[in-house]
């Protein structure tokens, strides 16, 4: 390796994360051409021309409610997926929050400076979002209701439970819905609620 590639190599900015306990890291570098990626034996370079479609979500999980994911679809590529989060042990994850931001970033950056022909969606599939979304508000009224009825037959103990319970449902479900409403956005402009603030 030329001292000059080796000078490029030392400056391109690198991103890695273990998406599994067991499984292999996944790491990924934006190089002067294209977005280089590695999976154990599989790798792979995709130039930022081939982009064609990125999405910025939320995908909170039980070990880690703070999870955030870029979703990157190229032509002649897998689809290959960014996260926020790693697996540090087989009951912790560890937030990536500072490293993934600035990654994500960075990419838009490149993307937008070679005018990749690429969409930028954010939030869920819209297929997905709605009718999750009505299954979440029906089953809130649900619980109010239950709660209403409780009150009425003066189970006082049986409402509090269900209105903790609520609580948590509608933090929890609110929030990821508020986060996750499918559009899209500007490379130059990502949107704050799904990038984290590192």
């Amino acid at each position: 390796m030329s001292a000059v590639s080796a000078s490029q190599h030392a400056d391109d900015q690198v991103y890695t994360y273990r998406p599994s306990l067991l499984g292999a890291p996944w790491s990924f570098r934006l190089t002067p051409t294209g977005l280089a990626w590695e999976a154990g034996r599989k790798s792979g370079l995709v130039p930022y021309r081939d982009v064609r479609r990125l999405r910025l979500s939320f995908r909170p999980i039980s070990m880690q409610t703070q999870r955030y994911q870029t979703e990157i679809w190229a032509e002649r590529a897998p689809k290959l997926a960014i996260i926020s989060s790693s697996w540090k042990s087989m009951v912790e994850q560890e937030r990536l929050d500072k490293p993934y931001s600035a990654f994500v970033t960075a990419l838009h950056q490149r993307l937008a400076a070679c005018d990749a022909p690429a969409s930028y969606e954010q939030g869920s599939n819209p297929i997905l979002y709605w009718p999750g979304l009505a299954v979440f508000s029906a089953m809130s009224l649900g619980l109010a209701f239950l709660i209403m009825r409780a009150l009425q037959s003066d189970a006082m103990a049986g409402a509090a439970f269900i209105a903790a319970f609520l609580a948590l449902f509608l933090w929890h479900g609110g929030n990821y819905f508020r986060r996750n409403r499918p559009g899209v956005y500007a490379p130059d402009a990502l949107p704050e609620l799904l990038v984290p603030k590192g």
